[in-house]
């Protein structure tokens, strides 16, 4: 049986990943600084982490262990301004985290097996309508800055001979969870719209994919570097805001005034609303990943349902 690492899991992706490695007879553990918070979560093993340092689950490595590092302050959901000590936080839960897992896998008797390192679009910068593919080089605004960190924050183990796999994460698409609900909730009352101007690209995936995806990494020993989990289909965020209105039978016709997102928070606004990348998983198409959900209409009918 395949142990399974995660930190940074009790959030909506590291359930839901650790339900599917469950079924597929996966022992699975959360490292958390709220064990509390996992209390509820059925089937799994769940340890106590400062989240800085290796002290206490360095002997949890085997050679048949995955780490899944998906540690980190939220970043915006719900949003909130980025002040200077949110700024530090965002960066530093990623950085330090990194660092421990680094130092975790050096004292190990056993190196495991592989690491899956998170990441986030947000490592291109805004780029327009350009083609997005994992050999573009990364922006220089301040998400692009942190997913470089966090990104580095475990390259080390490379050189334990460690198979390293960075998944640079798009917008996972769940009606419970993460950015959706937010975003459907002006529909709710009939007055959803795009975002702005509307012309950014949503770099979208389904919940289900995501976590396929990272199944299929964590499964295929030949995969190594860094995959875009996002689905082969980018969509501007006006083709987004009509298809999600359409899943919900609402008008898609009152815009959000990309100045009104400005004035209320701030940097966060323009670089994860109002600014988007025309995101496409290239290397993990060519590797042989088949989507179960790359149209968004079926993607949001799906979810909603």
């Amino acid at each position: 049986m395949r142990r399974v690492i995660i930190t940074g899991g009790t959030g909506f992706l590291g359930r839901a990943l650790a339900q599917e490695l469950r079924g597929a007879g996966s022992e699975t553990i959360f490292l958390s600084r709220y064990p509390a918070r996992a209390k509820n979560l059925r089937d799994a093993r769940v340890e106590t982490w400062d989240a800085r340092t290796s002290a206490g689950w360095s002997s949890l490595i085997t050679a048949e262990t995955v780490i899944v590092n998906l540690a980190g302050a939220s970043i915006g959901i719900p949003p909130i301004p980025w002040t200077a000590s949110r700024r530090r936080a965002i960066l530093e839960s990623r950085t330090n985290a990194g660092r421990a897992i680094v130092d975790a896998i050096h004292r190990a008797r056993e190196k495991p097996r592989a690491l899956i390192q998170a990441s986030a679009v947000g490592y291109y910068g805004p780029r327009g309508d350009e083609l997005i593919t994992e050999d573009v080089v990364p922006g220089n605004d301040f998400l692009a800055r942190v997913c470089v960190e966090w990104e580095n924050a475990t390259r080390e183990v490379e050189s334990f001979s460690v198979r390293r796999v960075v998944i640079r994460t798009g917008l996972p698409l769940s009606f419970r969870d993460g950015v959706l609900p937010w975003f459907a909730l002006p529909f709710r009352f009939f007055i959803g719209g795009a975002l702005g101007s509307g012309k950014q690209y949503v770099p979208w995936i389904h919940l289900a994919d995501h976590i396929r995806a990272v199944r299929f990494l964590i499964e295929n020993d030949s995969a190594r570097g860094a995959f875009n989990l996002s689905a082969p289909n980018p969509v501007t965020n006006r083709d987004f805001a009509r298809a999600l209105g359409r899943v919900l039978h609402r008008p898609a016709i009152f815009p959000t005034p990309g100045f009104a997102l400005k004035l209320a928070l701030g940097e966060l606004a323009e670089l994860l609303l109002l600014s988007g990348q025309r995101q496409v998983p290239h290397r993990l198409l060519e590797l042989g990943y088949a989507f179960k959900f790359s149209d968004v209409d079926a993607a949001l009918r799906d979810v909603v349902r």
